[in-house]
């Protein structure tokens, strides 16, 4: 067989395994998502070798949607390690054969403890199957390595298993976006959902600014030193009156023989576009994609007319919200 047959073949038992459970998916399943969804403590994956490589991706996925779970290595915890068992917390053991040695001498552990117990097994009557207060059937027809001894497909089906277990809780528990954010803090849907306007606009000295009486000698400096390529141009009372930017003092070279000695006023573009401050700062993206600029004016308010702060482009690119 060559090599791309191999291959094909190799996917196709994988994916079979994962079809194969579809039908399995019973009340012992929704009898496992209730043991989860109500238990108080955390969700305790333990398993050997892949089972136990599979058992940590299973943990952080649980983690990761609104179950508080993590990986013990029944082998750690024969040595000490069980400390960190509660006995309000669910445990999750993992052994294709239900009969791994390790897993059954924390059984009784488990029992002593009173904590309960879900059994991923492809042995529905093995030692651990029968120990489990619900038992998942997870055997699959073949593995798809060739000489059937490395776990392949057994070890895809539980993961895709586990994957069901944990987004059957996330859609229990009402778990939406924002609540995905709080956990993933430095991705992108997290800077996207998390930060604001606020955090990233520049305020103070940072913030370029002049009046609409000022001398066009003096918005240029303004523009270059504060280096966001743009200036605020405000009334004597600070209310936002317009904007010069790189754009305008190009078009003003070609107007003004005199541009030095002209005024903000006959150079700015009026009606520039603002932002409040407590927005997203995705939502300032899509404004600036929306009218193709690239700085917005920041005001506490939509009816306060006093720009407190600016946020460019460059700085949503630097916080990853793009």
């Amino acid at each position: 067989m060559g090599m791309i047959e191999e291959a094909r073949r190799v996917l196709r038992v994988e994916a079979q395994s994962i079809l194969d459970l579809v039908e399995r998916i019973d009340e012992k399943f929704s009898k496992a998502v209730e043991i989860l969804y109500h238990c108080k403590g955390r969700v305790v994956l333990m398993g050997m070798g892949k089972s136990g490589l599979v058992g940590r991706k299973i943990a952080s996925t649980l983690a990761s949607t609104g179950t508080p779970a993590f990986f013990l290595h029944p082998a750690e915890g024969l040595n000490g390690d069980f400390g960190m068992l509660a006995k309000d917390d669910v445990v999750v053991a993992i052994s294709n054969s239900g009969e791994t040695r390790e897993i059954i001498e924390v059984l009784s552990l488990i029992k002593r403890y009173g904590n309960r117990l879900i059994a991923f097994t492809g042995n529905p009557k093995s030692t651990l199957a029968r120990a489990g207060d619900v038992c998942l059937d997870v055997h699959v027809r073949e593995e798809a390595c060739p000489l059937g001894l490395v776990p392949t497909a057994s070890t895809t089906a539980t993961l895709a298993l586990g994957d069901a277990l944990a987004l059957t809780l996330m859609e229990k528990r009402g778990f939406e976006k924002e609540d995905f954010a709080l956990l993933h803090p430095g991705g992108v849907l997290g800077k996207r959902l998390l930060l604001k306007v606020e955090d990233l606009m520049h305020v103070g000295e940072a913030f370029p600014r002049v009046t609409e009486c000022a001398l066009m000698k003096d918005v240029i400096f303004e523009i270059t030193s504060k280096r966001l390529g743009v200036t605020a141009v405000c009334d004597e009372q600070g209310h936002l009156v317009g904007v010069i930017t790189d754009g305008d003092l190009r078009r003003a070279l070609e107007k003004f023989n005199d541009l030095l000695n002209r005024e903000a006023s006959e150079v700015m573009t009026r009606n520039p576009k603002w932002i409040e401050r407590e927005a997203l700062a995705a939502r300032a993206v899509h404004r600036m994609e929306e009218y193709s600029i690239t700085s917005l004016f920041v005001f506490n308010t939509s009816d306060d007319g006093v720009p407190v702060g600016i946020i460019h482009l460059h700085d949503l690119l630097k916080a990853g919200v793009v």
